[in-house]
């Protein structure tokens, strides 16, 4: 599977690999397993939305911010890979979302990262997952993800 063809018909492009915030590497590969940092939603270097789910944060607004998120993870694979093509399967995507305790539908928040990555890796894509409200994150992002994928050895 070419997946550098489908991110483009798709009309999608990747992002440069976010840079670190903190003290932390923003991927790491042990074997033939990558863990991805958690990624908040940046373009540029920015936060694209601050706030809160359950507040000023729509759900159809953080599922897009799910997508950015998921973007710049998957972006940050290529700093241990040279390519996607060397993906054979997503494992596991964990999701946090922010919210305000009221607000019980993370889980359709997550579903923004989801999709995107069933529709770029296809049947490499499914995946375990986790999605869950915290009442902060870094920066006043209304989400963060990590990705564990494997790949070729």
């Amino acid at each position: 599977m070419d997946i550098e063809a489908n991110l483009k018909s798709l009309g999608l492009v990747l992002p440069p690999p976010p840079k670190a915030v903190a003290l932390y590497l923003p991927s790491i590969r042990t074997g033939n397993l990558i863990f991805t940092s958690g990624q908040l939603p940046m373009e540029s270097g920015a936060l694209t939305v601050k706030g809160k789910l359950g507040g000023t944060v729509t759900l159809e607004t953080a599922k897009a911010q799910a997508r950015i998120a998921c973007l710049n993870a998957i972006s940050t694979l290529l700093l241990q890979i040279p390519s996607l093509d060397q993906v054979e399967r997503i494992l596991k995507l964990g999701v946090y979302v922010a919210s305000l305790p009221d607000f019980t539908e993370q889980h359709l928040v997550a579903n923004g990262a989801s999709e995107l990555l069933n529709e770029i890796f296809k049947e490499k894509g499914p995946h375990a997952r986790f999605a869950i409200g915290v009442s902060s994150l870094p920066l006043d992002a209304c989400v963060e993800l990590e990705l564990t994928v494997e790949v070729k050895g």
